[in-house]
């Protein structure tokens, strides 16, 4: 006698769903596990995990997101904001005025209310390296933009319109590279007597905007050989839309990187050559200028030395980790 089929699980109430465990026969001769209802599985809260129409983050979003958590970049911006705001405002630590000497005192060491010791003029140690951060680093920033504005918009040119423009940029870029910067500034900063800070600024853009030029230009000619420049050319946008909406947004992230970085360097050029005495020149506070003076004093009373040159290494060495924490951040072959 033929064996009896088996019965298919009983559904009642008009096709309702098993009890939790049950096993429903498929189509297919398989078994399907309904222990959840569709009801069920349709109400259920999403995960943690991203969703297929959550918006993705960009590349500025996705750094900020990497630098946040990343220790070099926060004890570096942390430093950083201390010497900008010192900068901007020196008395909120220092009261006293850095002009203000007592020879009587001259290469005395630590006393109460003088922690730094005194300098060669008697002048307060502590209160002069405090003022001289402002100088280095208003230097250092608008030498910084000078640059990075004037070599954004020579070398994005260039690479945008490519031809001839971007020969001649090359070549005047070769002579320049081919100057040595202490030795340029020892030239063309030696017939100035100007004592403000901006023939040295204006010094180091002339000589500094080479190299975000050459930086610009490669990410500007990257940029445009993407399919989005493309598309947008087909549709019939003009050169200063495309440059503008589409290049630039995509071409700025290595000036950035490369400018962060040669803050700290213009920073230590100005101490160089005010060590040298073509920079910045006195009544100035400047930690070049008591550098150079204290170096005549170094065995006797080496702390006239010790805190602006300290001061300076600092500062320096917090804007090169800035840099290259964004750098890292920034840059999608290091993920």
């Amino acid at each position: 006698m033929p064996e009896p089929m088996p019965q298919e699980p009983h559904m009642s109430g008009g096709g309702r769903a098993p009890e939790d465990g049950a096993i429903a026969a498929t189509g297919m001769g398989g078994a399907m596990d309904l222990a959840t209802s569709e009801g069920e599985t349709l109400e259920r809260p999403p995960g943690p995990g991203p969703g297929p129409y959550d918006k993705p983050r960009s590349l500025w979003s996705d750094a900020w997101h990497d630098l946040r958590r990343n220790p070099v970049f926060v004890i570096s911006g942390l430093v950083i904001a201390f010497l900008v705001v010192i900068s901007l405002w020196p008395s909120l630590i220092a009261s006293g005025n850095p002009l203000k000497c007592d020879l009587a005192k001259a290469q005395e060491g630590s006393q109460p209310g003088h922690p730094f010791g005194f300098d060669g003029q008697g002048c307060d140690v502590y209160t002069r390296t405090v003022y001289g951060a402002r100088t280095s680093v208003t230097v250092g920033v608008l030498a910084t933009l000078g640059v990075s504005v004037l070599g954004s918009v020579l070398g994005g040119l260039a690479g945008f319109f490519g031809g001839t423009p971007d020969s001649l940029l090359s070549r005047i870029t070769d002579i320049f590279f081919a100057i040595p910067v202490v030795l340029g500034g020892l030239v063309l900063l030696s017939v100035v007597t100007s004592n403000t800070v901006w023939p040295v600024i204006g010094f180091m853009v002339l000589l500094g905007w080479p190299q975000i030029s050459r930086i610009a230009r490669g990410s500007v000619i990257t940029a445009r050989q993407n399919d989005y420049v493309q598309a947008a050319r087909a549709l019939g946008a003009s050169d200063s839309r495309i440059l503008l909406r589409h290049i630039t947004p995509n071409a700025v992230a290595p000036v950035i990187v490369v400018a962060t970085i040669a803050l700290g360097t213009y920073i230590a050029l100005e101490a160089t050559l005010s060590y040298l005495g073509v920079g910045l020149k006195p009544p100035t506070v400047s930690w070049g200028i008591d550098i150079s003076a204290a170096s005549a004093y170094i065995r006797n009373a080496p702390h006239m030395l010790l805190w602006p040159a300290g001061a300076l290494a600092l500062t320096v060495l917090a804007f090169i980790m800035l840099g290259d924490a964004v750098r890292d951040a920034l840059d999608p072959k290091l993920r």
